[in-house]
């Protein structure tokens, strides 16, 4: 009998022009590209044999198996999307596309983060998913609003210093 998990909370369907621009070159390369090399070498592999004991058989499967995985998901992904275009009508407010800095009211760090969709996020690049507790927490503020985020460490205060759409 297997562990029963509760299902998986539904992320927001919500996409830069970019993003979704990215994602469907994204799946365009899987399916044209990099399928069809794999179905290639999976073919010479399985010609060699005995397929048992063939690693290089083994591994195509595998990496045929991912790439069909995640050319399953983006094509259920795409369509399910809706991309946002313009900035909000309130500039002035936190809503998804902003870029925010914010700084912390204890040690006066400031931070700065773009409020994407879940599907674009990038820690390296300072971009949250519109569903992280932070980007959440910050929704609607203004320049100057303090507010608390309830991040994995514990509760933190926090002050909008600057918001930006780069739409």
């Amino acid at each position: 009998m297997g562990r029963w998990r509760p299902p998986a909370e539904q992320s927001t369907a919500l996409i830069t022009r970019d993003g979704h621009a990215r994602l469907k070159a994204e799946l365009d390369e899987l399916w044209r590209v990099k399928r069809p090399e794999v179905v290639r070498a999976l073919a010479a592999a399985a010609a060699e044999g005995d397929r048992s004991e063939n690693a290089e058989y083994t591994y195509r499967k595998k990496q045929l198996g991912e790439i069909d995985r995640r050319v399953r998901y983006l094509s259920k992904r795409l369509p399910a999307l809706r991309v946002v275009e313009a900035a909000p009508s309130d500039p002035s407010a936190v809503f998804f596309g902003a870029t925010v800095e914010v700084e912390d009211a204890v040690s006066g760090e400031t931070s700065r983060y773009r409020i994407v969709g879940p599907d674009e996020t990038d820690a390296k690049l300072g971009w949250i998913s519109i569903d992280s507790p932070l980007a959440r927490a910050m929704l609607k503020k203004r320049l100057d609003d303090e507010f608390e985020a309830q991040l994995p460490g514990g509760p933190r205060q926090f002050v909008i210093a600057a918001v930006d759409y780069p739409l």
